[in-house]
């Protein structure tokens, strides 16, 4: 019974991939989610994406600059489910942000 328990743990637990944010090389990041189903909603999905890039930016001292964006397409079927990368950089308040391909 145990082991049945654990098994359906570690699966559920694999079920939404955020593997947090990733360096791209000197100054630039990528930050990847994808929701649990085809219940999660696209938007949701890349808001909880956007808002993990600019905290990861703000405990930097910086803002957020988006370089460009990536959304899973509908339908949510068969292990396609919504998700949402985001390319980034932090850079120093006073610079004007760029703007992403959304």
């Amino acid at each position: 019974m145990r082991v049945i328990l654990l098994l359906s743990a570690a699966a559920l637990s694999a079920c939404a991939s955020n593997p947090g944010v990733a360096p791209m090389g000197t100054d630039r990041y990528m930050v990847s989610r994808q929701g649990a189903s085809g219940v999660s909603s696209q938007s949701q999905v890349h808001a909880d994406t956007l808002r993990e890039a600019d905290a990861h930016c703000v405990s930097r001292g910086r803002s957020l600059d988006v370089l460009s964006t990536r959304q899973a397409k509908p339908p949510y079927i068969f292990g396609n489910f919504p998700r949402s990368e985001v390319e980034f950089r932090c850079v120093q308040a006073s610079v004007a942000p760029t703007g992403g391909n959304q």
